[in-house]
């Protein structure tokens, strides 16, 4: 069973960046990078413990192929997703989110 997908607001704005960004930088990226993302949120929602705890009850899941991670918290009913977050960043930002 799968577990629904809820993004927060920064989430999501993170996400929508990074897709603008690859879209004037990289064009040709762009759509890879959007399915290596969808592709990671996929395989949480599947198997939301599958990634390690990273921070109090905030797992990490890597995004294949590009330096941005997914942070995300489970529950019994839906996975949140705090954050999609390039790596070079520092972690005090999505940490302060929880």
């Amino acid at each position: 069973m799968t577990l629904p997908i809820v993004m927060r607001r920064a989430a999501q704005t993170e996400f929508d960046d990074a897709v603008e960004w690859y879209e004037t930088q990289r064009p040709g990226v762009v759509d890879r990078f959007a399915d290596a993302v969808k592709s990671t949120l996929a395989r949480i929602s599947a198997s939301p413990k599958r990634h390690a705890v990273v921070y109090r009850d905030v797992r990490k899941a890597l995004v294949p192929k590009f330096p941005y991670c997914v942070y995300y918290v489970p529950d019994s009913k839906r996975i949140l997703v705090i954050s999609v977050f390039h790596t070079s960043r520092d972690p005090a930002i999505w940490k302060g989110r929880r």
